[in-house]
């Protein structure tokens, strides 16, 4: 199956270095259903994509926790990643949806009030999730 990065990665990206909400739930739609896809392995760079998810869900997160208005762009950005990465592939969508969740509960078991560490963390996550897309799209962007 051919994946396409490069344009999912750079919404991604963009959220990243401009800028969370509830944890993500892997949604089904009746397409996804019926879409068959042989059995693949992993591409060489779902590590990098596990670890954006779990970034994704931590600064949803922080974000939410600073920001008394709330913002949903992590969690969208993080459903358009799922549905153009996934399509098909129940257990990657599974486990990318576990990453955003594992990310977003472990700040949420710290942090109860915004704090200026909370504040760093937030910028220091942003940094390595815009690393991550940037290297992503370099080496496997098509």
């Amino acid at each position: 199956m051919f994946r396409t990065l490069a344009p999912i990665l750079t919404v991604a990206l963009t959220a990243l270095l401009v800028s969370g909400g509830v944890p993500v739930r892997a949604q089904e739609t009746e397409q996804e259903a019926t879409v068959a896809v042989p059995n693949l392995p992993p591409p060489a760079y779902e590590p990098r994509l596990l670890r954006l998810a779990e970034i994704l869900g931590s600064v949803q997160y922080l974000r939410n926790l600073c920001n008394s208005e709330g913002e949903s762009d992590w969690r969208d950005s993080m459903q358009a990643l799922l549905d153009s990465e996934t399509a098909g592939e129940a257990d990657r969508r599974e486990q990318l949806t576990a990453g955003y969740n594992r990310g977003y509960r472990a700040f949420a078991s710290v942090y109860t009030s915004c704090t200026d560490a909370a504040v760093v963390a937030e910028e220091r996550y942003r940094r390595e999730g815009a690393t991550l897309v940037a290297e992503i799209v370099s080496r496997y962007g098509n």
